[in-house]
């Protein structure tokens, strides 16, 4: 499945070098060595020891257009080093093919989960094969936070016992605060390292007379999910990574004091009038897509916002990341000595029907030249913890900005909301959010979302 994307007159020589031909290189967007930013070397040793003699492997994932245009890059490179032949599937109802296809026995070798709760379950239900001992020491080195990757990928099989099923591969990071540069300066404002920096910030500029924060929950039939990300950033901020675990997957109650306490964290913020832009009555109703756009008005109506790194497709046209609006990680507490967790998203590829072609491709995205292939493109907004990587391929420097946040985190945790049961991550965790920003005490909105829990077993 190559795809001609640029010849290039340099090709011949570069290809005779790196051990392909000519016709072979001008397949490549890049020809193996005519780029000096990327780890060609891990492309040539993977070359070396890789020859599959033609075979066919399929791929099923959620990639369509520009994203599975990006991807199909890095399988071009794939498909040439070990002699595969790459048929690659992209559906917008990957969760839903992908069960079908493996109850039919028809699945593809290799499918890329968007959630980890699904590869859980398939994992439990027999139809993915574990990755391997190698693979997942593999893992644990060379990722930044190594272990939460790995335990990431980490399911029940259907004797019972855990092991490594599926590789963590293009990550997305959650764990930021927006704001635009010019209101800092011309505040005196600097950002904040700390989160008792950041409250010390936000009830600064009340006391300028200005309004710190916009949050908006707004979101058709899925109110309320933005403000499950602050729970999970909070939690994450004062509480161990392993009572988060806990917490996901209610071995720890919903309603246990450490999630309530969690839940008036972000309450902090959210339920003072003088803390949120149009007051705190006004979060619930304010659509997730405009709350941001306060601060771009003149005068700012507000310097702050939390939210994942997709929110600039919500800034005012023509918005430029970087100059008129930037980002910072949302910061730990330096009292609570827990590092700097980072809360995120991400694929996982599992291998669903056994070959020896399946077992190839994941050593392939073992390599530097598999991460930074995408890492060089726009689209499918790539980030990685690998770091082996060389960062100054990112495509723009908001990536690369992005990138050394998710390298420098001491914990990676998925999104909570989506490790839970759909009838409370997208259900009564939502709703409860809503109740809780309206004046209902956490304590109260916990329990609610724990009997909804509990009526699911």
């Amino acid at each position: 499945m190559k795809r001609r994307l640029m010849a290039c007159t340099a090709g011949v020589a570069l290809g005779a070098a790196f051990g392909i031909n000519a016709a072979a290189a001008a397949d490549l967007l890049y020809a193996p060595g005519e780029d000096s930013r990327f780890n060609w070397d891990s492309y040539q040793a993977y070359a070396d020891s890789h020859d599959l003699g033609g075979e066919q492997v399929t791929i099923l994932g959620p990639w369509l257009g520009p994203d599975q245009d990006a991807f199909d890059t890095v399988l071009a490179y794939f498909g040439e080093a070990a002699n595969v032949d790459v048929r690659y599937t992209g559906s917008d109802s990957m969760e839903q093919q992908i069960v079908v296809d493996a109850e039919a026995g028809s699945a593809p070798n290799v499918a890329v989960f968007p959630q980890p709760g699904l590869a859980a379950d398939l994992a439990k239900r027999g139809f993915l094969t574990p990755l391997g001992a190698d693979a997942e020491a593999w893992m644990k080195d060379n990722y930044a936070a190594g272990q939460s990757w790995v335990d990431l990928g980490s399911y029940k099989g259907k004797d019972g016992s855990k092991t490594f099923y599926a590789f963590p591969y293009k990550a997305d990071v959650k764990s930021l605060v927006w704001y635009v540069p010019e209101n800092f300066e011309d505040a005196g404002y600097e950002v904040p390292s700390t989160m008792e920096e950041l409250k010390a910030l936000t009830e600064q500029i009340v006391a300028d007379g200005g309004t710190p924060w916009c949050i908006g929950l707004g979101s058709g039939a899925a109110t309320g999910w933005p403000a499950t990300d602050w729970v999970e950033d909070m939690m994450l901020r004062t509480q161990p990574a392993d009572v988060y675990d806990q917490w996901v997957t209610n071995e720890l109650p919903f309603n246990d004091p450490k999630v309530v306490g969690a839940i008036e964290e972000f309450g902090w913020f959210a339920r003072n009038d003088d803390f949120v832009a149009g007051g705190a009555g006004a979060v619930a109703s304010t659509d997730f897509r405009d709350s941001p756009k306060g601060m771009f008005s003149s005068p700012p109506q507000c310097y702050l916002h939390h939210q994942a790194s997709f929110i600039p497709a919500f800034f005012p046209e023509g918005t430029e990341v970087g100059l008129d609006a930037d980002f910072f990680y949302f910061p730990a507490y330096a009292e609570k000595d827990l590092g700097s967790p980072v809360l995120g998203a991400g694929t996982l590829f599992a291998i669903t029907k056994d070959s020896p072609a399946a077992h190839a491709f994941i050593e392939f995205l073992e390599t530097p030249i598999a991460h930074e292939l995408w890492m060089s493109l726009e689209g499918g907004g790539f980030l990685t913890p690998l770091k082996s990587v060389n960062k100054e391929v990112y495509v723009t420097e908001t990536r690369k900005a992005l990138g050394d946040i998710l390298f420098n985190a001491t914990t990676f945790r998925f999104d909570g909301s989506d490790l839970m049961p759909g009838g409370v991550g997208a259900g009564s965790f939502w709703t409860g959010m809503v109740d809780y920003v309206g004046g209902k005490p956490a304590q109260e909105v916990a329990d609610s979302i724990q009997t909804s829990w509990d009526a699911l077993k």
